[in-house]
């Protein structure tokens, strides 16, 4: 008896030493780091006039459609941190801000699109809406904490519709970090081209800069995407620069080269031979792909457009007129046909559906 009770009872403890072990092989465990503690203890508009204060300039701020912007401090303990939030005229235009005041001392943020840090700030676009995050000088803040911060004040990613409307990247292979700009106005592109006719890019005429450093064999070159609404303003613009600025001639360090493809010109700046400008300009490459549109107006005038416009409408008028009385007419005739040789049939005989009055006494 008692054999059996000791076998029941090392029966019981391997049935139920069974599913602990079990269970211990398919539970991972995950250290927990709790997220820093920021909280949000003031927030204040002010003008853009203001915005040097904060590492901002006046003229490319204005430009990029920045009117006031949004001071919020954040705190940690004993650290304190400002945030810098400011509404531009859209999407583009705050990657536009994003891209004009990063440098090569600045990193890409790991694990949040669109963010680069340096020793001063970080650096973030979220849809219209351009963030400078100042790190505080007073104390000593962990890369953590700050990291903590930039996640609760701007997230990970920014919105899906916002990322749409953003400009296509550029090739990233031996790209320069931290030198990719976007311009949208002449004032940028004159702080950004020193040495560059910018008033020859058509920024009036609705062009967009896209540029970055490269390391091209011997050189770093500096590669431009010009965008136009058209061909055809890109054909006009490509023209004037190949007669002012002698493009793809080789004339040492102040050689341009330079391609265009429909609505896009390609040029390279500061390429130390034709062989890195090729190079270069094969980065890039245009697909395209057919969508129904309105038809080109051409060089008319906008008088002449109104007037072709009343005059179509006047046509179909005229045209829907003309079908209603041929319509009546083939009523009237098909009648008469059909009271001639259909005699019995209602359709010859319109009298029929007039009322009829029966003269009873």
């Amino acid at each position: 008896m008692n054999r059996l009770a000791s076998a029941f009872v090392i029966l019981l403890a391997t049935v139920a030493a069974v599913p602990s072990r079990v269970c211990a092989q398919s539970v991972s465990l995950m250290p927990l780091v709790p997220a820093a503690d920021w909280r949000l203890v003031s927030s204040k508009g002010l003008a853009v006039d203001e915005i040097g204060n904060y590492g901002g300039e006046l003229a490319i701020e204005r430009e990029y459609g920045v009117k006031s912007f949004e001071l919020r401090t954040y705190q940690l303990e004993g650290a304190r941190a400002e945030v810098i939030l400011e509404p531009a005229a859209d999407a583009t235009s705050a990657y536009g801000l994003f891209t004009y005041y990063q440098n090569e001392s600045m990193h890409p943020e790991r694990g949040i699109q669109f963010a680069m840090s340096g020793p001063d700030a970080c650096l973030m676009a979220r849809g219209r809406s351009f963030v400078r995050f100042l790190r505080p000088k007073d104390a000593h803040l962990t890369e953590s904490d700050f990291h903590a911060l930039l996640v609760l004040a701007g997230r990970t990613r920014p919105a899906d519709d916002s990322l749409a409307n953003l400009p296509a990247t550029l090739p990233p292979s031996d790209l320069v970090p931290g030198t990719e700009k976007y311009i949208i106005g002449p004032e940028a592109a004159r702080r950004i081209l020193p040495g560059f006719r910018t008033d020859l890019i058509g920024f009036d005429q609705g062009a967009e800069i896209h540029l970055a450093q490269y390391v091209v064999g011997s050189s770093r070159p500096t590669i431009m995407n010009v965008t136009y609404p058209t061909p055809q303003i890109a054909r006009a613009r490509f023209g004037m620069m190949s007669n002012l600025l002698g493009l793809n001639q080789d004339r040492g360090p102040d050689s341009l080269y330079a391609r265009r493809d429909g609505s896009y010109i390609f040029l390279v700046l500061h390429a130390d031979n034709n062989a890195d400008a090729t190079k270069s300009l094969d980065k890039f490459r245009v697909t395209r792909q057919l969508s129904w549109d309105e038809k080109y107006p051409g060089d008319k005038s906008i008088g002449l457009q109104l007037f072709e416009l009343v005059w179509g409408n006047f046509l179909l008028c005229l045209i829907l007129a003309g079908g209603g009385i041929a319509g009546g007419v083939l009523i009237v005739l098909s009648r008469r046909v059909a009271a001639r040789l259909f005699p019995s049939w209602e359709w010859g005989h319109p009298e029929a559906d007039q009322l009829i009055r029966l003269n009873l006494k």
